[in-house]
């Protein structure tokens, strides 16, 4: 397995983790009031960065060039930023995190999106 495969790998379970750490922690305290927070961990942290590691195991060329090492990198600080964002955005000390947050995820995805249509059209080309 590829490093940056194997980095998605170790920390989307990571994320998993947390998320369900944070979901219990809500549910002992009945306080629901973070759950956008829980969600976002969930689906960009885990769901997500499992997503880019099962490519990145597919099509390992993908893996080697320095932009999907970018695209890792700036998906792993958009979860990191965004999910602190969304808890200050929800308890009113500000949205700039959520919104830098936001910026990062999005760069990332546009990012993913260029590799995939570069990873599978070599592949596809010569088949």
């Amino acid at each position: 397995m590829n490093g940056l495969a194997r980095v998605c790998w170790i920390t989307a379970p990571l994320y998993a983790v947390l998320e369900m750490v944070f979901g219990i922690y809500m549910s002992a305290s009945g306080d629901h009031t973070l759950s956008p927070a829980h969600g976002h961990l969930n689906l960009l942290g885990w769901v997500t960065i499992a997503l880019y590691g099962a490519f990145y195991t597919l099509v390992p060329e993908a893996a080697a060039s320095r932009l999907a090492k970018l695209q890792v990198l700036i998906a792993q600080l958009g979860v990191i930023v965004i999910v602190p964002g969304i808890v200050f955005a929800i308890s009113g000390t500000g949205e700039g995190l959520a919104k830098a947050g936001s910026v990062l995820i999005l760069l990332s995805a546009l990012l993913f999106l260029v590799i995939v249509v570069r990873g599978t059209g070599r592949s596809a080309a010569g088949a």
